[in-house]
C-alpha cells in the first residue's frame, strides 16, 4: 500500500471504495480494448503490431533527418521541357529523395528476382509501396475489372510499352494491369518531383523496368527516360505519355524506332498540343490517341479531381481559411470550373480571367466576375493559374502582389507563373515547409509561392484515386485500341477517344455507386435513331 506525507509524517494512503470500483472499471475498458494486462496500452497506442513500418523508418532515420550539403547533379535552372519539372511528390510518399546525397545512377541494386535493370531510390522500400498500391487497387474495381475480362484474351502480348507517367501507387495499378494483359513494360517519371519511391520500389521488386525516383536533376530526367529506351535486344512498339517529353526524345534522338512505333496515347494537354504540331508538320509518322480530350478524362479528371485537390493541396500548405478570401482563378476550363465551384463553395470570393467568350460567359453565368488580372492583382489573397499557357503571371504582376499573397498553380506546366523571374539578387527565397517558399522584396513584402509554381494537387496533396481510375482505365483502353487495330484503321495523325469507349470506361465505374441505367426499349430507340447498347450522343455531342 502506498503512504503519503501529511504534516511532516507518513501515514497509509487509504483508497476510497469509489476510487477502487474505478480502477476496476478501467480494467474492463482495458480488456475491452486489447490490454494484455493492466499497465499496458490499448493496442491503438502501441509499437508492437506495426513494429515493420517502424523498423523501416529506424534504418532510415538519419537519412529522413538531414538535408542535403552538396547539390550534386542538381539544378535549379529551368527545364527545356515544359513539363518535365512540373509538380513536387505526392504527399502519399513517404520518402523524400532530396534527403539523400547518393544519386541512385551511383548505387547497383538488385531486386529478389536478380534483376539490375532499373533504377529507383531504395529497393527496400518494396514492401511499403506494395501496401500503397493494394490501398490503390480498393478504390479502382473498375480497372481491376477490365485486368480481370481480358485476362484470358491478353490482348496486348507482344505489345512493349514504354510509358512516361507520374509514378504514383495509381498509375502503378495501371501498370500491373498492363503487364497481366500481356505487355512488357519500362517506365519513366514525367516530372522530377511526383514519384512516390516506395511505389517505384515496388514495381521494380516485381521486375517492372522503372527509372525514377523523387528529386531527379534535368540530367536525371532525361538520363532515365534513355535507359528505358536504349536497351539492348529491346525496341518499344507502343507510347503511354503524359506531356510529351518521351515523344519529343524518342523522335528527336531514335528516330528509327519512332517510325516502327504502333500507337501513341497522350494523356495531357501539354503533350497533346505537341502531337498536333508534329502532326501539323506533317512529322508524325505514327497514330496517336488523344486521351486529354476525352469525355472520361476532361469531366472527371479535369473537373471533379481537382474540385477536391485544390482544397486539399492549399489547405495543406498554407493552413489558410477560406471563408471572405479574394481569389483569382486564370482560366475557366474543366479545371478551372473545378477550382472555382471549390472556392466558392467555402465562402471565398472568387474572380476569373479567361481569353476565350464562351468560357468567359459561362463563368458569368455561375456567379464569378470576369476581370483582367491586373484590375484585382493588388487586392486578391491567392493567384491561381490553370490555363496551360505560358507567363500567364509575370514579374510585374508578382511584383505589384499584396504582402502575404499566395501564389500556384493547377495547370500541367511549369510555365504558367514566370518563377524564373524570381530568381535575382534582390529577392530572398525562404523555404518555410515543404512546397512552400516565401519569396521576400528588399521592402519586407513577401508572396508565398507553392510547389515552385508547379502541379499544386501533387505537388502538396494527394488525388482521389477513384477519379484516376477512370482516366487509367481510358489509357489501358486506348492502348489495346491502338495495338490491336487492323492497319488501315487509323492513319498517322491525332485522334480523340471513340465514343463508345468513353462510354464503356464510365459503366465499368457505375458499379461503385450502385447505379442502375435505364434501358431504351426498341421504340424509343428508333425515335432517337439509336442503337439500344450505345454510342448515345453523337461526336459534336458537349457534355
Amino acid at each position: 500500500m502506498s503512504e503519503s506525507v501529511v504534516d511532516g509524517k507518513q501515514e497509509p494512503k487509504q483508497a476510497s471504495k469509489e476510487a477502487k470500483e474505478s480502477e476496476n472499471a478501467a480494467e474492463k475498458c482495458s480488456a475491452r480494448a486489447g490490454r494484455g494486462s493492466a499497465g499496458e496500452l490499448p493496442y491503438a497506442f502501441t509499437s508492437q503490431k506495426p513494429v515493420k513500418k517502424q523498423i523501416q523508418f529506424a534504418e532510415d532515420k538519419q537519412e529522413f533527418s538531414k538535408f542535403p550539403t552538396k547539390t550534386g547533379r542538381r539544378s535549379l535552372s529551368r527545364s527545356i521541357s515544359q513539363s518535365s519539372t512540373d509538380s513536387y511528390s505526392s504527399a502519399a510518399s513517404y520518402t523524400d529523395s532530396s534527403d539523400d546525397e547518393t544519386s541512385p545512377r551511383d548505387k547497383t541494386q538488385l531486386n529478389s528476382l536478380g534483376s539490375t535493370d532499373f533504377c529507383v531510390k531504395n529497393i527496400k522500400q518494396a514492401e511499403f509501396g506494395r501496401r500503397e498500391i493494394e490501398i490503390a487497387e480498393q478504390d479502382m474495381s473498375a480497372l481491376i475489372s477490365l485486368r480481370k475480362r481480358a485476362l484470358g484474351e491478353k490482348p496486348l502480348v507482344g505489345a512493349r510499352i514504354v510509358g512516361c507517367t507520374h509514378i504514383t501507387a495509381q498509375t502503378a495499378v495501371l501498370i500491373e494491369t498492363l503487364v497481366a494483359l500481356g505487355a512488357q513494360c519500362r517506365w519513366a517519371a514525367c516530372n522530377i518531383y511526383s514519384t512516390q519511391n516506395e511505389v517505384a520500389a515496388a514495381l521494380s521488386e516485381k521486375g517492372v523496368a522503372v527509372f525514377a525516383w523523387k528529386g531527379e536533376s534535368e540530367d536525371d530526367f532525361w538520363w532515365c527516360i534513355d535507359r528505358c529506351i536504349s536497351m539492348d535486344g529491346w525496341q518499344p512498339n507502343m507510347i503511354l505519355d503524359d506531356g510529351g517529353d518521351l515523344t519529343h526524345w524518342v523522335y528527336k534522338k531514335y528516330p528509327s524506332v519512332f517510325k516502327k512505333i504502333r500507337g501513341i496515347v497522350e494523356e495531357s494537354v501539354t503533350g497533346v498540343h505537341r502531337l498536333y504540331q508534329l502532326s501539323k508538320a506533317g512529322k508524325l509518322c505514327v497514330p496517336a490517341m488523344n486521351v486529354n480530350d476525352s469525355v472520361t478524362k476532361q469531366k472527371f479528371d479535369n473537373l471533379y479531381c481537382c474540385r477536391e485537390s485544390i482544397l486539399d493541396g492549399l489547405k495543406r500548405t498554407t493552413d489558410v481559411m477560406f471563408g471572405g478570401k479574394q481569389v483569382v482563378v486564370c482560366g475557366y476550363g474543366e479545371v478551372g470550373k473545378g477550382c472555382c465551384a471549390a472556392l466558392k463553395a467555402l465562402g471565398a470570393i472568387v474572380y476569373v480571367t479567361e481569353i476565350d467568350p464562351i468560357c468567359a460567359l459561362q463563368a458569368c453565368m455561375d456567379g464569378f466576375r470576369v476581370v483582367k488580372l491586373t484590375e484585382v492583382i493588388r487586392l486578391v489573397d491567392m493567384v491561381i493559374t490553370c490555363t496551360g499557357n505560358k507567363n500567364v503571371v509575370t514579374r510585374d504582376q508578382l511584383d505589384r502582389m499584396k504582402n502575404g499573397c499566395v501564389v500556384c498553380n493547377m495547370g500541367h506546366s511549369n510555365t504558367e507563373i514566370d518563377v524564373a523571374s524570381l530568381r535575382t539578387p534582390e529577392l530572398t527565397w525562404e523555404k518555410v515547409r515543404s512546397q512552400v517558399d516565401h519569396i521576400i522584396w528588399p521592402d519586407g513584402r513577401r508572396v508565398v509561392l507553392l510547389a515552385e509554381g508547379r502541379l499544386l494537387n501533387l505537388s502538396c496533396s494527394t488525388v482521389p484515386t477513384f477519379v484516376l481510375s477512370i482516366t487509367a482505365t481510358t489509357q489501358a483502353l486506348a492502348l489495346i485500341e491502338l495495338y490491336n487495330a487492323p492497319e488501315a484503321r487509323y492513319k498517322q495523325d491525332v485522334y480523340l477517344l471513340p465514343k463508345k469507349m468513353d462510354e464503356y470506361v464510365a459503366s465499368l465505374h457505375l458499379p461503385t455507386f450502385d447505379a442502375h441505367l435505364t434501358e431504351l426499349s426498341d421504340e424509343q430507340a428508333k425515335y432517337l435513331g439509336l442503337n439500344k447498347n450505345g454510342p448515345f450522343k453523337p461526336n459534336y455531342y458537349r457534355y
